[in-house]
């Protein structure tokens, strides 16, 4: 290969890799405590923080308006220009050429039929600048490298398992007894929980049994109790039925004249749904759609069959993806055997009506149905790419065969905190710094070839490590430390080639050559071999074996492609660029 080439590949790998880092680095780097405490809330905490926080920067800048009006805009408030400018224009006024903060209003007030709605143009724009960099910071937070329970401590969650519903709704004549029904439910469950939690992106979970029907789960990282609800309760409470949009209508224009028709729970009025004529199969559920935040807000109202078409566990798989035609978000799910003969008969006796996906007691979809669906896969259209996603998440969640609910949730201490940190970043350290000396002392100046290596290595590492969403615990900083040793390692034996070759009084191209070539099976079998070891312990350990597990292989990568093409493209530039002779290899050699 070409040291252009080499060079090209080099530096994308390098790009690439500074891309998956940088939400690590904005977090941890850039992120101050009190934003970091904001964006870990849960999204209802977010919403309602960042909706306090707008009210609070829409009163301090009429404060400002009042006590100086002509003063341009500081900096906390520069974001604002543009709107401010966007409003002038709207109303074809001529904009000021400096921003003050009586323009502001100004041109809120003169884009506004009223003092009411500029104030709450206003309010809208100041929750939008403070909501957009907190989801900001929390993206950051979902996509860096997370710090394990044993560094940053994490949420507990205890599930209560609903067994005897399962025994309930099973065969007892089959043989089995209660007990063994149970066993066998429980066993299932956590399993499924295990790879449900996993899918999520939430590494390293402990899920285990506790007592006869709980279930304790422990997450890494800072609590967030809308993702565990939607892995925990989302489930075995999706739905398709049938809805009736004869009466839908009829009960909306009915709302839309009666304001008194609600309960203090946003529920519709048991008298209302019976004037309207609701019959006793159908009933009525709020229709909702995912707000700014990403959470539920009722749209409206639907008149649903309490039959159940078609239940959540035939669900296989669900996935996002475009339509061939037109490029809209396209929400795609195969079914069963069983679930793709229900849909396939009732879609085909109900062409032209609509059918609604129902989660708990929402209605999360309503599609019409175009023509009778059969081969088991259903495709959905009509959202915005982010309703596709949440509607995705929604069919992954479909089906648990035990019912459960969450008993308790708290956040809990690490189990070493700071000092676990500190002393791992010190081991990490003092390893690198030790072994950096002794290379820059025993291989004069090819130990610099080598330290610039060990350091790319551990960048790399860290960068994969990010992109995996994967969570730091002790064991993977363990990890992290043999790497460091196995680098090395190969460094030694190239370097010992180089110089068996100069000893023989080959030149300076010819012995790094020769060198590399004769080090590389010796590198790939310890290598090799290595990442065997550890992809088996990734399948088989579970917890920390798995951290472990993950930073060896991930080590083991990223030191071949450090050793076998970062460091031979350095060696070539000195040779072919800056035309060097000789190698500064060791103190015997000249």
């Amino acid at each position: 290969m070409k040291k252009v080439t080499r060079l090209v590949i080099i530096v994308a790998v390098l790009a690439v890799c500074f891309a998956f880092l940088w939400p690590s680095i904005s977090w941890y780097g850039r992120t101050s405590a009190d934003d970091k405490a904001t964006a870990t809330l849960s999204l209802e905490r977010i919403k309602e923080k960042t909706q306090a926080l707008a009210e609070e920067g829409a009163k301090a800048l009429y404060a400002q308006v009042k006590s100086n009006p002509d003063s341009e805009l500081s900096a906390e408030y520069k974001w604002i220009e543009k709107k401010v400018k966007e409003n002038f224009k709207d109303a074809d006024k001529s904009v000021p050429s400096k921003i003050s903060y009586k323009d502001v209003l100004d041109s809120y007030s003169v884009s506004s039929v009223n003092t009411n709605q500029a104030y709450s143009r206003l309010l809208s724009d100041f929750e939008s600048e403070y909501r957009t960099k907190i989801l900001a910071d929390r993206k950051n937070y979902q996509n860096s490298v997370k710090l394990g329970l044993d560094l940053s401590g994490g949420v507990s969650v205890i599930v209560k398992a609903d067994l005897d519903t399962v025994v309930k709704s099973s065969d007892l004549t089959g043989g089995l007894s209660e007990e063994e029904i149970k066993k066998q439910a429980m066993a299932q469950t956590i399993e499924n929980l295990t790879k449900k939690i996993d899918s999520f992106g939430l590494s390293s979970p402990v899920v285990r049994q506790q007592g006869d029907d709980r279930i304790y789960i422990e997450l890494p990282g800072t609590a967030e109790s809308d993702t565990i609800s939607s892995i925990v309760q989302g489930r075995g409470m999706l739905n398709f039925r049938l809805a009736r949009m004869d009466l839908t209508e009829k009960l909306n224009e009915y709302l839309s004249v009666h304001k008194d028709s609600f309960e203090a729970d946003g529920s519709v009025k048991a008298s209302v749904i019976s004037e309207v004529g609701i019959p006793d199969d159908a009933e009525v559920m709020g229709y909702y759609t995912t707000d700014d935040y990403g959470l539920d807000e009722k749209a409206g109202y639907l008149v649903i069959n309490k039959e159940i078409v078609l239940d959540g566990k035939h669900i296989k798989r669900a996935d996002v993806g475009t339509e061939d035609m037109t490029g809209k978000p396209e929400v795609t799910f195969i079914l069963d055997d069983e679930g793709a003969k229900l849909m396939g008969d009732f879609t085909t006796a109900h062409v032209n009506d609509f059918m609604c996906i129902v989660s708990g007691s929402k209605v999360k979809s309503n599609a019409k149905i175009n023509t009778g669906i059969t081969n088991g896969s259903v495709a959905i259209t009509g959202f915005t790419m982010q309703e596709a996603q949440n509607l995705k998440k929604v069919l992954q969640s479909a089906w648990l065969d035990v019912p459960l609910s969450v008993e308790s949730q708290q956040v809990i201490g690490a189990e070493l905190g700071e000092l676990a940190i500190k002393q791992g970043i010190t081991a990490i350290a003092i390893g690198l710094v030790a072994i950096m000396i002794f290379m820059l002392i025993w291989y004069k100046g090819a130990g610099i070839n080598a330290c610039v290596v060990q350091v790319l290595n551990l960048y790399i590492m860290f960068s994969v490590l990010s992109a995996l969403n994967l969570t730091l615990t002790l064991p993977m900083i363990a990890g992290i430390i043999l790497t460091i040793g196995m680098a090395v390692d190969a460094n030694v034996i190239i370097y010992e080639r180089i110089k068996e070759e100069l000893v023989l009084g080959k030149d300076r191209a010819a012995a790094i050559s020769t060198g590399f070539a004769n080090a590389l099976w010796a590198i790939l079998d310890s290598n090799i071999t290595t990442f065997i070891a550890a992809a088996f312990m990734s399948q088989l350990g579970t917890g920390s074996i798995k951290g472990f597990a993950y930073s060896l292989a991930i080590g083991v990568l990223s030191t071949l492609f450090t050793t076998l093409v970062v460091s031979r493209l350095i060696f070539d530039f000195g040779t072919e660029t800056l035309h060097k002779k000789n190698i500064s290899i060791s103190w015997r050699i000249k």
